[in-house]
């Protein structure tokens, strides 16, 4: 049975969190809860723990939408906020610390986790429920807590402070500083989860003991605990299994992690469900994506959205001999595009070779847009002059079964993968490199890129739109071509093999927002983020015809921007009994 995320009214104690305009988020107590004897009991601590699963998708609490989550606010290199706005404050980094989205996330994320944490307060007052039921419910609450301190707060802010179940607001113990390092309090929440939790469970969707080994891999990660990490991830590999059973290995082509036809395969190592047409108002779909996509065409509702850089389509570029990246020359050949044409105008496609995840990434005019035909250019594009002639494809409903697959408000329910398989692999090859062999590195890299070499995988030339899903032909819809390391990264050294794995990284997780936390991670490993950043605002900035486009104004400063600012007006309303502010602000703000 899938385990469906629902904002189920009748449960939570935190369904409904509003803040007043003389109150800190952190200080609400939570109200419209239900009574305590309705959750008290197996049944209801359950539907209390799904109330805090709905939240993995991003919405559905205060501060929640169509900004908050993965998408929008933190991009890197690989996207900016789409052909509406151009490059926005946060493409940019010309935001500051009253950003009103800066606090709706932060607002969000406490919201999650106080879902987390009432699971956790009930727990003690549950009648007819065994021990070793409560202890999955625990188990499960406390690596969901991990999750959204790790995905919401830690990941933006860094530094932030640490509310649990023992918190009561009555007495004011809300009030902690945001001094103290919480990666040691997200580890522990994470072990917890690995020691108990089962290793498969009955209901997809679920957390289980390999999901919670994942997270605790990916909070060493940022903390470049690269031997700890080691160690898990060589019995993920070996062992671990999807929360239905099923032996983890990548799916055989690369697109069906995007799809709902096939979500919840083997490649699946944590995902969050989404639901769509379910009965319900407006579903629990994912509001991540729904924004994005085509504007103009069929393929979406709305406003293309989180549109791709043209140096991320650039990055694509494979050696015509060998097949292997371009990794430091890719940007000395920019590919053809069709910025400042007309559909009517004559285009032809770049006919260099490329990497096919491209065109599983990125739409892009002459090539197929899933099964909605051949995409158009400008005709689908809404505003090229804001950020270019590129959609983002990833988690776009597939229109043979968009009527089952998209709601009314045009989120979908395809799942988003909060960690796959791939991730875990590309991971293993980075701890090879710090600390291992390079021989077994690039081994983790080569099968990430043996499945992207596989044809079967490769976007196809369109033919019949009448038959979306049948009408290709056996020809590959561009000049596609995939090679493998052959000892590349022991002949070239540590440095090169860095590099290597994080630009197959980037490659492989493109518009699945984790590059601009990857670039952060990296940075000072033969990666400077700050001359990146540097040089995309320039090579963006020149694509781009709008006048005074953000990209010419943007500016990356190294031990400010990586994190965003403690919003201010949560600093301004966090006052201790001696009349001082207790949240301390992030560095350069």
């Amino acid at each position: 049975m899938t385990l469906n995320y629902k904002l189920l009214v009748s449960v939570g104690l935190t369904l409904i969190m509003l803040v007043s305009c003389n109150e800190s988020f952190l200080e609400i107590e939570p109200f419209g809860s239900v009574s305590e004897s309705t959750l008290a009991n197996e049944s209801g601590i359950n539907k209390l723990l799904i109330g805090a699963y709905s939240l993995l998708d991003g919405g559905g609490a205060r501060g929640g939408g169509i900004w908050t989550g993965y998408s929008y606010l933190r991009g890197g290199d690989d996207t900016n906020a789409g052909t509406e706005f151009g490059a926005t404050e946060y493409s940019a980094f010309l935001y500051n610390k009253f950003d009103q989205r800066i606090e709706e996330h932060w607002q969000f994320g406490y919201a999650a986790v106080n879902r987390a944490n009432d699971v956790l307060k009930m727990i003690p007052n549950v009648k007819g429920a065994s021990p070793e039921a409560l202890l999955q419910v625990e188990a499960e609450a406390r690596f969901l807590r991990g999750v959204f301190y790790l995905e919401q707060l830690v990941k933006y802010y860094q530094n932030v402070p640490w509310i649990d179940e023992t918190v009561e607001y009555s007495k004011r113990n809300y009030l902690i500083p945001n001094t103290e390092d919480v990666y040691p309090r997200i580890e522990a929440d994470f072990k917890f989860a690995a020691d108990n939790l089962t290793e498969t469970k009955s209901e997809v969707g679920r957390a289980n003991k390999w999901a919670a080994k994942a997270y605790l891999v990916k909070t060493y990660m940022f903390q470049n605990k690269f031997s700890e990490a080691q160690s898990l991830l060589d019995d993920i590999i070996a062992n671990g299994q999807t929360s239905n059973g099923l032996k983890y290995k990548l799916l055989d082509e690369y697109n069906h992690n995007f799809i709902a036809r096939t979500k919840n395969g083997s490649e699946g190592v944590f995902v969050a469900q989404m639901s769509v047409n379910d009965g319900t108002t407006n579903g629990n779909g994912n509001p991540r994506d729904k924004y994005n996509g085509t504007y103009g065409g069929p393929a979406t509702c709305c406003y293309g959205w989180l549109g791709p850089t043209f140096d991320l389509v650039d990055a694509y570029q494979t050696d015509p001999e060998t097949g292997l990246p371009l990794i430091d020359t890719y940007q000395d050949s920019p590919i053809t595009n069709d910025n400042g044409l007309s559909s009517s105008d004559d285009f032809t496609p770049y006919q260099g070779t490329l990497d096919p995840r491209l065109d599983w990434t990125v739409g892009r005019r002459g090539i197929p847009y899933r099964d909605w035909g051949v995409h158009p250019g400008q005709a689908w594009v809404r505003n090229q002059i804001n950020a270019g002639p590129y959609n983002a494809i990833k988690n776009i409903a597939e229109k043979a079964r968009v009527e089952s697959d998209r709601g009314t408000s045009g989120s979908t329910n395809n799942p988003y993968n909060l960690i796959r398989f791939a991730d875990v692999l590309l991971w293993a090859a980075e701890c090879e490199v710090e600390i291992g062999s390079l021989d077994k590195a690039e081994a983790y890299v080569n099968r990430v890129r043996a499945r992207a070499a596989n044809p079967d995988g490769w976007v196809k030339k369109f033919l019949n739109p009448d038959e979306p899903l049948e009408g290709f032909s056996d020809e590959p819809a561009a000049n596609y071509k995939v090679g493998l390391y052959s000892g590349h990264f022991a002949e070239k050294g540590k440095s090169y093999a860095r590099k290597a794995v994080f630009f197959e990284r980037r490659l492989e997780l493109a518009m699945e927002h984790h590059r601009f936390f990857d670039m952060v991670r990296y940075d000072g490993r033969d990666f400077d983020i700050e001359a990146r950043f540097d040089w995309l605002m320039i090579r963006e900035g020149n694509e781009i015809t709008a006048p005074n486009n953000n990209w010419l104004k943007g500016d990356f400063v190294r031990g400010k921007h990586e994190y965003f600012p403690i919003p201010q007006g949560q600093i301004d309303l966090s006052v201790g009994v001696d009349g001082e502010s207790i949240l301390v602000q992030n560095p350069g703000y």
